[in-house]
């Protein structure tokens, strides 16, 4: 696997790979601070094809609502990352891109992010599909990228387990 993914994301997205195509099912990403990591982890296993069906890099309100479809009036009294505005960008993404699963995470990377003192580390993680669920976290890093990989680990981690989950 490339060398840009850690031991835990390289197994957690060969199995997600392994659990998708065995169900024939797809999944979406809409990702934030992660910048595209999600979506690269995803991509990473050879035959991505089968169980990818895109993805984007909604950073920006204009990202959220030209890629991703979500309406700016969702976002007229934002204060940071809430795990009902991630839901609903998920939901979102899922339904365009007429996916089974779509993971993704929006939260507050590196220092001099944060929104009313939102501390760096702090995101909302989430998955749509047969199992929906988000949570929001405090990873405690102030770092930037160390950020940008936890977030990434965090939701492949969550979307494998709703997988499973939903494979019981």
């Amino acid at each position: 696997m490339p060398s840009f993914l850690t031991d835990e994301q390289t197994a957690l997205t060969t199995e997600i790979a392994e659990f998708l195509t065995a169900r024939g099912e797809k999944v979406a990403v809409a990702e934030s601070s992660a910048g595209g990591l999600i979506s690269a982890a995803l991509l990473s296993v050879p035959g991505a094809s089968r169980y990818y069906s895109g993805g984007g890099v909604v950073y920006t309100l204009a990202s959220r609502t030209q890629l991703a479809g979500v309406p700016a009036e969702d976002y007229a009294n934002y204060r940071g990352t809430t795990p009902e505005l991630l839901a609903s960008l998920l939901d979102t993404m899922r339904e365009r891109l007429g996916s089974d699963w779509c993971v993704g995470e929006s939260g507050l990377a590196g220092p001099g992010a944060g929104r009313n003192g939102a501390p760096a580390g702090r995101v909302a993680i989430g998955v749509s599909g047969p199992i929906a669920r988000t949570e929001l976290l405090e990873t405690g890093i102030d770092d930037r990228a160390a950020n940008m990989v936890e977030f990434t680990t965090r939701s492949l981690r969550l979307l494998r387990d709703a997988i499973v989950e939903a494979n019981g």
